[in-house]
């Protein structure tokens, strides 16, 4: 009897460290990069931001080429909303900005990605003002030679991010255009490096 209990203190003892060590390679860090697009494209990188108390909403993005050189970025306090009207707004006011550019072959980028997935899959939403956006959203997108839409994590969109941080400050819309301001630089020269982000999940 004393084998068989001892026998069962050593299989406890096992035991622990291997589920330690289960639960500790699920949560390794994952490595994020922004990616150029391929040649004869331009990115989109978009971005919507919520500020949790006053419940005011802004948007921004950025626009690149296949040589990750910095073509385009635009910011906008867009007042009262939330997340992902935000979301969805930034995206929109980037596609008219592409298309105004006469760039047809774009990919787009979001770290929002439920909202990516209901673009990408044509979804509906029961909510009438998220689908009044979508539906805007799928009437430009037919008039791209070539689309793709992914998502990235947040440490891939980090420029994006930037200005739609911007445009918390901006009593008017604002576009860049071939020159980002300073505070991007730093940013966007990570992203055209192919800077890697360790995302720690929690």
């Amino acid at each position: 009897m004393l084998d068989l209990i001892n026998i069962f203190r050593c299989q406890k003892l096992v035991q622990g460290p291997v589920c330690q060590l289960i639960r500790y390679f699920h949560k390794e860090p994952i490595p994020v990069a922004w990616k150029k697009p391929r040649i004869g494209w331009t990115k989109l990188n978009y971005d919507g931001s919520c500020k949790n108390l006053s419940g005011k909403a802004s948007i921004g993005g950025v626009v690149r080429n296949h040589n990750a050189e910095f073509l385009l970025g635009y910011a906008e306090s867009i007042g009262q909303a939330n997340s992902t009207i935000a979301e969805l707004t930034a995206l929109r006011r980037g596609l008219e900005l592409v298309l105004e550019n006469g760039w047809h072959d774009i990919w787009l980028e979001g770290d929002a990605k439920t909202l990516v997935e209901i673009i990408v899959k044509r979804r509906k939403v029961r909510c009438m003002e998220v689908q009044r956006h979508i539906s805007h959203i799928n009437s430009i997108l037919p008039e791209f030679n070539n689309c793709f839409v992914s998502h990235i994590y947040r440490e891939g969109n980090r420029a994006a991010d930037k200005f739609a941080q911007m445009g918390h400050h901006l009593d008017h819309p604002r576009i860049w255009r071939h020159d980002p301001p300073d505070e991007l630089l730093a940013q966007l020269l990570d992203d055209a490096q192919g800077k890697i982000v360790l995302r720690r999940k929690g």
